[in-house]
């Protein structure tokens, strides 16, 4: 065994858990950011240390994700050159040192370079996170893995609101420090978890490590077992399609996302995955739930902390039972079903803050606060899974962390523009808000249903084949190995050489192949 793999567990399921826990753990730290502003921006202690203003407000909060656009610019070449693993361990450590600053912060200069650094180092695990899980994970577990990176978002939130809650009784400025040095943790942990994963085999086969992309590929589906021809057909799968970007002329470079139709078409579907899930009016209660509860009638800086707690609790729920969906009923139809829910729950929010937003009856103010619930989860259900899910699964290995760069430009650059704006929006229209980003939501709803793809049940590499037409190995797709409807009898592998393979009809009863291989001396694919 390569002795980068020395710490690897043998046993695929620990793998795929650390591996998700990883790289999740630091999206975690955006959750957690997203809902401790939330908090903080409620708090007098935060509010009046800054003498903010609707501006500075708007500054304070919007800078993290100016950060993010700067993220976009170089993470995906980053993470093409030093490997995944390591791009998601330069993007915690950046984030640890980025709270510390801002929990020190004497200033709102000194405040908003901090944020601007969490920023980058959240829009970095963002790019890394999802293309190491994507290529890492085995493709059973991938709507699972991709899933939960944004799930555990409420996991972040979820603790940030019951901190701030916790420390808004202090009168010092540690009721807004101490959420802030809380936001290292999870990068912290984050670092102590990586020695025990491996590196993408997808990496590693493209930088000619193909004994080691095969060790990885054993150790995630068959707790190491090299002669699992499950192992053998998604290596191949790997190897092949590899070899064809190659000899096809494609390169790794950022003109390489748009350089034909397909590519072209791959980043387009992945970039709107990233705009639909910053402006379908979800930023507006992640950021500013203060601000609308104070529209709605519900002013009490306590009860809207509590709301806040059980609201980032009810979507954590939502989120995992959408996840669970993924592979049942397909990416698109997740996305269908969620933004026609959005739809209509963001012109209730608006009518109803319309109607009794200036008056004092219960119902009509118990109706807003129903409304919101309904449209997070609503949210919750299908675009938090779906948010980094998709994007990696339709960009092919040339583009994919190039586009997901691209994807974290996007994201960050709508959540800046977004954020920064919704301040004033609210200001100054108030409930048309809400029917302005509801008529956005009709548009969304349109282009998922004439433009999306279904990915589901599908390898990365067999994936090609709804953009090129043709899967680029002749190997026969992993869900119909894994039930029984094909067989690998004649397999070849290049740099691998079968010794022996058991009769198919055998091999499928028993749903694993005795093949015997011998790994021969390394080649670029």
């Amino acid at each position: 065994m390569s002795r980068n793999l020395n710490w690897v567990p043998k046993n695929s399921k620990i793998i795929s858990i650390l591996l998700v826990a990883a790289s999740c753990i630091t999206s975690t730290t955006l959750g957690f950011d997203s809902s401790m502003m939330n908090g903080l921006n409620i708090l007098p202690s935060y509010t009046d240390y800054f003498s903010l203003t609707t501006t500075t407000l708007a500054l304070n909060t919007a800078s993290v994700w100016l950060g993010g656009c700067i993220s976009g610019f170089f993470t995906g070449k980053l993470t093409d050159v030093i490997g995944r693993k390591n791009g998601l361990l330069a993007a915690a450590l950046l984030t640890l040192f980025a709270a510390i600053l801002q929990t020190a912060s004497q200033n709102i200069a000194m405040f908003v370079v901090a944020r601007i650094l969490i920023g980058v180092g959240t829009g970095m695990s963002g790019c890394t996170g999802p293309t190491y899980l994507a290529e890492a994970l085995p493709y059973e577990w991938r709507a699972w893995g991709l899933g939960a990176f944004y799930d555990v978002w409420y996991v972040g939130g979820l603790i940030a609101a019951g901190v701030t809650y916790g420390t808004a009784s202090m009168s010092s400025t540690w009721a807004w420090r101490t959420p802030s040095a809380l936001q290292g943790v999870f990068s912290l942990l984050s670092i102590l978890i990586l020695p025990f994963i491996p590196e993408s085999p997808r990496w590693l086969a493209y930088h000619g490590r193909n004994a080691e992309a095969l060790e990885v590929v054993a150790l995630t589906y068959a707790n190491g077992d090299q002669n699992d021809p499950i192992v053998l057909v998604q290596y191949k799968e790997i190897i092949d399609t590899l070899k064809f970007e190659r000899e096809n002329g494609d390169t790794l470079s950022m003109m390489q996302t748009i350089k034909t139709p397909a590519t072209r078409r791959r980043l387009l579907l992945a970039c709107s995955c990233g705009a639909f899930t910053i402006i379908s009016g979800n930023n507006i209660i992640s950021y500013y739930l203060g601000t609308m509860l104070d529209n709605a009638g519900i002013t009490n800086t306590t009860t809207q902390l509590e709301i806040n707690i059980i609201l980032n609790a009810w979507c954590l729920v939502i989120a995992i039972i959408g996840t669970s969906f993924m592979d049942k009923w397909g990416r698109k139809t997740l996305a269908l079903i969620s933004t026609a829910l959005l739809i209509v729950f963001i012109f209730m929010i608006g009518g109803l803050t319309a109607a009794f937003g200036e008056s004092t009856n219960t119902s009509g103010i118990y109706g807003t606060v129903a409304s919101i619930f309904l449209f997070q989860g609503s949210y919750s259900f299908g675009w938090t899974p779906l948010s980094v899910l998709y994007p990696p699964e339709v960009l092919n290995y040339s583009i994919r962390s190039n586009g997901m760069g691209v994807y974290t430009l996007v994201v960050n650059a709508l959540g800046t523009m977004v954020t920064f704006a919704f301040p004033y929006a609210l200001a100054a229209i108030t409930w048309k808000t809400y029917m302005i980003n509801g008529a956005w939501d009709v548009i969304e709803f349109l282009f998922v249903l004439y433009f999306w793809v279904e990915t589901k049940g599908k390898t990365l590499e067999e994936i090609d084949e709804l953009f090129d037409g043709e899967k680029h190995s002749d190997v026969p797709d992993l869900e119909a190995i894994m039930n029984g409807k094909a067989d690998v009898g004649d397999l070849v592998v290049e740099g691998v050489e079968v010794v022996h393979v058991t009769p198919p009809s055998a091999a499928l009863d028993s749903k694993a192949l005795d093949v015997d291989v011998v790994q021969k001396s390394d080649k670029s694919p």
